[in-house]
């Protein structure tokens, strides 16, 4: 079980100093493209990168005074470089380099949270087998239904997260693009073809068309992705929640031997940890409506984006990847009650079979009307006057008639149809 949660890697890939180490990547890329076509000296190429360094102490220093964080950071690098210094950068714009570095970024993050992803499903398709055949009540409106497994519950959200990878797999083929074609997109000053060298070195799509900027569509989409995920998250936790009430104690998550509830009452085992998921689910779809709020900007560019992402990109990823390591401990611990379950699915006196009594009269010829009715009114008064559900039918003359003692006795056992249990996970690959 994972204890303790560590923000490396994934705060790693959003500190300013690798923001900066990301952006030196795109440049050395693009001019070793200009030395292979000839429009950079090798050896000043060699100079450059033996020479080159940067701090964010010293680019702050240059950026407090000339308010413009990529020609601070050019102005640091020169400093370094020297007179060679004139070939960085060469036709490029800011963006170029932040856009494609950008990507650059959201990929590595990516890879980590399609990682968590992985180890959730592990341990979703594991908790899933092993509750394949544990009866439990199932609730609609958060009212006892029919008898369902618990088993389903895993693998439902199982099922969910296979979604969510796939989403975010089909996303980074929008996502992660670059752009190296200038000022206002359409290549002033670089061409096509070096953009499209230098994305391929990168490991990186092209942008097809782009303003000074990558349209922002691309990044909303990412982050919906990662509020997709949040939510599922979310579900997850909320049902732990429910499942934890003290009505129902049928799940809990895990509890440390030296943990406290409350400060002043003993006895409580608070869902804490599920609802910290559900608090910072709500964080993340709000990053997604800022994302969204970025897509439109005035005319080939503005910069209203640009302060929001600084913000919501690095605390998204951070964010989600905290959640996935929290939901990870508490799936891999949750404490299953399953004498509670039974407990809980005979607690309404036998009414949940009261569809299958509805069959069985219909079966005898019995209208629909007719058998809802009578079989609405004998699940009330067995749950009113707290008498089982069999002995209230049975009083019932017509039902008595119709259906005997041990067809009602049949009928009662409260138990789900494990054939198609075993149906829906072959469905989802979970059992062969």
């Amino acid at each position: 079980m994972i204890e303790r949660y560590s923000r490396e890697p994934m705060s790693g890939l959003w500190t300013e100093k690798a923001r900066y180490e990301y952006w030196w990547k795109v440049e050395v890329a693009a001019l070793s493209v200009r030395v292979d076509r000839g429009e950079v000296p090798s050896s000043a190429l060699a100079k450059i990168q033996t020479a080159a360094a940067f701090t964010p102490e010293e680019i702050n220093d240059v950026e407090a005074e000339v308010h413009h964080d990529i020609i601070a950071f050019l102005t640091v690098i020169a400093n370094h470089v020297g007179p060679e210094s004139r070939y960085i950068h060469m036709g490029l714009t800011s963006s170029d380099i932040v856009d494609t570095a950008f990507a650059l970024q959201i990929k590595e993050a990516t890879k980590l949270i399609l990682d968590n992803i992985s180890a959730l499903r592990v341990i979703l398709r594991r908790r899933a087998i092993e509750y394949k055949d544990t009866p439990s009540v199932g609730r609609t409106h958060g009212i006892h239904a029919e008898p369902t497994v618990f088993g389903l519950k895993f693998a439902q959200w199982e099922d969910e997260f296979a979604r969510h990878e796939t989403r975010l797999h089909e996303c980074m083929e929008r996502v992660l693009v670059g752009k190296l074609s200038g000022a206002v997109g359409n290549y002033g000053h670089t061409d096509p073809e070096m953009e499209e060298t230098v994305m391929e070195r990168l490991g990186l799509g092209v942008s097809a068309i782009s303003t000074q900027v990558v349209s922002r569509d691309r990044h909303a989409e990412f982050l919906n992705n990662l509020a997709l995920i949040a939510s599922t998250i979310e579900k997850i936790a909320v049902e732990i929640r429910h499942l934890q009430r003290t009505e129902v104690g049928e799940a809990y998550e895990p509890f440390g031997k030296k943990q406290k509830g409350s400060s002043a009452m003993p006895h409580k085992r608070n869902p804490i940890l599920c609802e910290r998921l559900s608090g910072m689910a709500r964080l993340i779809r709000g990053y997604a409506v800022t994302g969204l709020e970025n897509i439109a900007l005035w005319h080939e560019r503005d910069t209203s984006h640009s302060s929001t992402e600084r913000v919501i990109f690095p605390d998204a990823c951070i964010a989600l990847d905290y959640m996935m390591h929290i939901l990870i401990r508490v799936l891999d611990g949750l404490d299953v009650r399953p004498q509670k379950m039974h407990d809980n699915l005979y607690a309404t006196r036998g009414v949940l079979a009261s569809e299958k009594v509805l069959h069985a009269l219909i079966d005898k010829g019995w209208t629909r009307e007719k058998s809802y009715a009578t079989v609405q009114a004998c699940a009330k008064a067995a749950l009113e006057e707290s008498i089982p559900f069999i002995e209230v039918l049975l009083k019932d003359g017509e039902v008595a008639a119709a259906l005997p003692r041990e067809i009602l006795e049949a009928l009662a056992v409260l138990e789900p149809r494990y054939e198609f249990i075993d149906k829906i996970y072959k469905r989802l690959s979970i059992i062969e």
